[in-house]
C-alpha cells in the first residue's frame, strides 16, 4: 500500500547481462499461483497493515476485535483491490493475471473492505462512514491514476497508505478525534515519505534501467565498478529491515494491550 507503483514497465538489465532481473525483490516466477502471492506485494501490505496496528495499540482503550475488523478491511482493500488496480496500470509487476481477473479482485477486494466499514458504521458509529468514503476514494483515484494523476503523487501516497491507516486504526478503537491520533498519522505519514524515497530509485533500476556505468574512488585509491546490483543493495536492504522492523513493532504493542 504498497509504494508502490510504476508506470511504463520495462524488465530491469544489469550491464553486459541477460533481462532476468525481477521487477521486485519480493516477486515470484510469473504464472499461476505465484502471480497471486506477487501481486499482494507481501512486504509492503505487512508493513501498512502495521500502521493500522500502531495506531490501534497507541489508542487510550483498546478492542481486540475492533482492530480485526480493521486490519480485514485494509488487508481487502489495500492489499488486494489497491495492488490490483496498480498493477491494471501499466503491469508494473508483469503478472500473466488477466484484466477480467484483475478487476475481479479490486472489485471483491474494495466491496469486502466497504462491507466490513458498513457493519462496523451500523455496530459502533455512523461516524465510519466518512473513513470509508475517504478510503474508497483513494484506492480509486492514487491507484488509477485519476483527475490526470493529481492524487498519484509522494504526498498523497503518504496519506493514503501511511497516515490514513494509523489514523482509522486510532479512531475504530476510540470513535473520537484527538490530537495524539493525528500526530500517530503524521508519524506514519513521514515513514511512508521515507519508504517512497528508498523505493521509487530502487523500482527505476529494477525497471526501467538497461545499464549503469561508472566507478566509485575511494580516498585510499581504492575503485569500485558501479552496477544494478550494487545500486540496489542498500535501497532494498534498508526497505527489507523497515518492513520487518515497523511489523515486529506493530506486534509488541498490540501484546502489550492484551
Amino acid at each position: 500500500m504498497p509504494g508502490l507503483s510504476s508506470r511504463g514497465f520495462a524488465t530491469a538489465l544489469q550491464l553486459n547481462k541477460p533481462a532476468t532481473a525481477r521487477p521486485s525483490f519480493y516477486a515470484l516466477s510469473p504464472g499461476g499461483w505465484r502471480d497471486l502471492v506477487t501481486i499482494l506485494h507481501p512486504p509492503y501490505t505487512a508493513w501498512h497493515l502495521s500502521y493500522v496496528a500502531l495506531g490501534a495499540a497507541l489508542a487510550p482503550t483498546f478492542v481486540l476485535w475492533r482492530l480485526g475488523a480493521a486490519l480485514g478491511a485494509f488487508l481487502l482493500a489495500l492489499g488486494v483491490a489497491c495492488h490490483a488496480l496498480d498493477e491494471l496500470v501499466g503491469r508494473p509487476l508483469g503478472t500473466r493475471l488477466s484484466r477480467r481477473a484483475l478487476i475481479g479482485l479490486a472489485a471483491g477486494g474494495l466491496g469486502g473492505a466497504v462491507a466490513i466499514g458498513v457493519v462496523g458504521s451500523v455496530i459502533l458509529s455512523a461516524w465510519l462512514i466518512p473513513l470509508v468514503i475517504v478510503g474508497v476514494f483513494l484506492a480509486l483515484a492514487y491507484n488509477l491514476e485519476l483527475f490526470g494523476g493529481r492524487f498519484h503523487t509522494d504526498l498523497w501516497f503518504a496519506l493514503a497508505w501511511g497516515g490514513f491507516p494509523a489514523f482509522t486504526g486510532w479512531f475504530v478503537e476510540t470513535l473520537d478525534l484527538r490530537v495524539e491520533g493525528l500526530l500517530i498519522g503524521l508519524g506514519c505519514c513521514l515513514i511512508s515519505v521515507a519508504q517512497r524515497r528508498l523505493s521509487t530509485p530502487a523500482r527505476e533500476l529494477r525497471r526501467r534501467t538497461v545499464a549503469v556505468e561508472g566507478s566509485q574512488t575511494l580516498r585510499d585509491g581504492d575503485v569500485r565498478e558501479l552496477d544494478v546490483d550494487r545500486l540496489l543493495a542498500p535501497l532494498e536492504g534498508t526497505l527489507s529491515a523497515l518492513w520487518k522492523a515497523m511489523v515486529v513493532l506493530a506486534v509488541a504493542l498490540v501484546v502489550r494491550r492484551l
